[in-house]
């Protein structure tokens, strides 16, 4: 190809990607249902947009590696300590289960649909196992279904993965050495890849952390020395064992997530661009590689195999694995309605199709193909209906209100109290561990993270906060918090600040334009002095004049959405509201 034909068939990749995902916002469809189409009708118009003439021989490396950014970025939305429960045993169970019924499943059904050989058969079921964070999370951030359902799912999608790749691998390896009889040496493969990928995982967390940790790198240098080490051990671990770096990626996202002292600011709006940016290019490149002569003869099968695997296989392993358990009938049967394929089995089809085809597995050229159109199936089937099933069986959550306090004083905890006892969904974050002991002793849930984390940013964004306020004794950490959230927020949140005790106090806090609660009257040192002198911030319903010497805070409205007093504004509270108040002293 021409330097002219590469710089045009990479500049509509990208636009191609960017396109799509932008068009699919506004059409507020998942964005996969634009991208799959958009890179077939690509590479069908022109053979500019073909990753394999424009990257050679480099394109499968580099979909390994962009799958292994995709996965660490998953793992590091995975708490552990949010695997807890009914919750832990179904995730459990759909893998325990899920994986080996779907992969024999799948296999039995593809070797006389499609003409396949047993080799090719079992390669390709094991490949359609995955489901993955790439299409579950974004089709659990369009749907909305309640929280417990979400883990649920989530946690499957970036488990799935990696199992499935060594899953993937080990077949592979079996096709190519002609037998399947030697049950010792699969599960030495497979053995294998968990330590490789595992050696390769510590690694790259002590490489993080020393980066993170003890150099302390800011956010921009931060977040490119976690793509470089993921992209560097995830390059190593591959060329020890095909696919043990998407092991060590994810372990690394997981380490990153829950070890409480390694503060990893890694799912910042840079991060989350990349990652987006490298699922659009994924998907558009992989599928510009499928032609219309490739599709000859698979569409009827294909969608047969589909059909099983979504009315039949899916449904039955959701049964299985929600039994017993707590999850309601309505959750029980969406988890049976959320199995879509994605960038993992694309990229895992793409490495290994070509590889059985030269080595004459007969066959083995309709597993991309085939992988294809599973996956523009199941996700066009479940994007399109997942959002109308959830409201049917009743699990889509309603819109609500969650409240960040950012602060540990003993008034800032009777607020939270306060609130609570409202029925607002309220969560807590403060520094010393003796707020945060004064915290939990409430019985008030505790943000995780370090402070910036959780007050800005990102940690109101992933915990589904509305509206943070910034209640600390630190004045200019209030102003300074207060310019970043909303600067990161995009009016999606709320952000206020509690005043200084007087406008000269502080080196940033007396010139920040941002709403002040409350008013100059109940700066901190008078809210701190009025709650020392026996006063309580109480509840009570709207409706009913004031009473001396209590003070207007908060008008919580019928929406459930906390409107506070603030030096600008004073909140008109109707009937049947609620208003928060702080009574007198002693």
């Amino acid at each position: 190809m021409t330097a002219n034909q590469v710089l045009t068939g990479v500049a509509l990749i990208v636009v191609l990607a960017v396109g799509s995902q932008v068009l699919a916002s506004q059409l507020r469809i998942p964005a996969l249902i634009v991208l799959l189409p958009a890179g077939f009708i690509a590479g069908l118009v022109t053979s500019d947009v073909n990753p394999s003439r424009l990257l050679g021989p480099a394109f499968q490396p580099l979909v390994s590696l962009s799958v292994a950014l995709i996965l660490y970025d998953a793992g590091l939305g995975l708490d552990l300590h949010r695997l807890t429960g009914h919750t832990r045993k179904v995730v459990v169970r759909l893998i325990v289960v899920g994986v080996p019924l779907t992969w024999a499943v799948a296999a039995l059904v593809a070797g006389p649909l499609l003409d396949m050989s047993r080799g090719a058969a079992l390669e390709l079921g094991a490949i359609l196992v995955v489901s993955g964070p790439t299409v579950v999370t974004p089709l659990l951030a369009f749907v909305r279904p309640v929280e417990r359902l979400q883990g649920v799912l989530a946690w499957e999608g970036a488990l799935i993965d990696p199992v499935g790749g060594i899953l993937g691998a080990v077949v592979f390896h079996g096709v190519l050495a002609g037998t399947h009889k030697h049950l010792g040496s699969q599960v030495g493969l497979f053995l294998g890849s968990i330590g490789i990928g595992l050696a390769g995982a510590v690694a790259g967390t002590a490489a993080l952390w020393l980066l993170l940790r003890v150099l302390q790198l800011g956010e921009v240098l931060g977040t490119s020395a976690q793509v470089a080490v993921v992209v560097g051990v995830a390059a190593a671990c591959d060329i020890a064992r095909e696919d043990a770096g998407l092991i060590a990626a994810i372990l690394m996202g997981l380490a990153g997530a829950n070890m409480r002292t390694f503060d990893v600011p890694a799912r910042r709006p840079f991060f989350e661009t990349l990652v987006q940016l490298v699922i659009g290019l994924l998907f558009v490149s992989i599928s510009a590689t499928i032609t219309p002569a490739s599709l000859h003869h698979l569409v009827l099968p294909t969608l047969g195999l589909a059909a099983v695997l979504v009315l039949a296989v899916r449904p039955v392993v959701a049964a299985l694995a929600t039994l017993r358990t707590s999850l309601t009938r309505g959750e029980r049967a969406f988890t049976g309605w959320m199995a879509p394929r994605g960038i993992v089995a694309a990229a895992t089809a793409t490495t290994f199709s070509a590889t059985l085809s030269a080595h004459g597995v007969a066959g083995a050229n309709k597993i991309l193909p085939v992988t294809f159109l599973v996956i523009a199936v199941t996700v066009a089937v479940y994007g399109l209906s997942a959002k109308p099933v959830a409201r049917a069986v009743g699990v889509v959550t309603r819109p609500r209100a969650r409240t960040l306090l950012v602060g540990g004083d003993p008034w800032v905890v009777d607020l939270g109290r306060a609130l609570r006892s409202a029925g607002l969904d309220v969560l807590l974050w403060a520094g010393q561990e003796q707020e945060r002991a004064r915290i939990r002793q409430a019985h008030l849930e505790l943000a995780q993270g370090e402070l910036l984390a959780s007050a800005t940013g990102q940690g109101a964004r992933l915990e589904g906060v509305t509206a943070v306020l910034l209640l600390t004794d630190e004045d200019d950490f209030n102003a300074l918090a207060s310019v970043l959230l909303e600067a990161g927020e995009e009016g999606e949140t709320r952000v206020y600040r509690l005043g200084p005790p007087s406008s000269s106090h502080g080196v940033v806090a007396p010139f920040m334009g941002s709403d002040v609660l409350f008013g100059d009257d109940l700066n901190r040192t008078a809210l701190a002095a009025r709650y020392s002198h026996g006063a309580r911030i109480t509840a009570q319903p709207a409706g009913h004049v004031i009473p001396d010497g209590y003070d207007l805070l908060f008008v919580l409205r019928h929406d459930g959405h906390l409107e506070p007093a603030t030096r600008t504004a004073r909140p008109s509270p109707c009937a049947g509201e609620t208003l928060v108040l702080l009574g007198p002293g002693r």
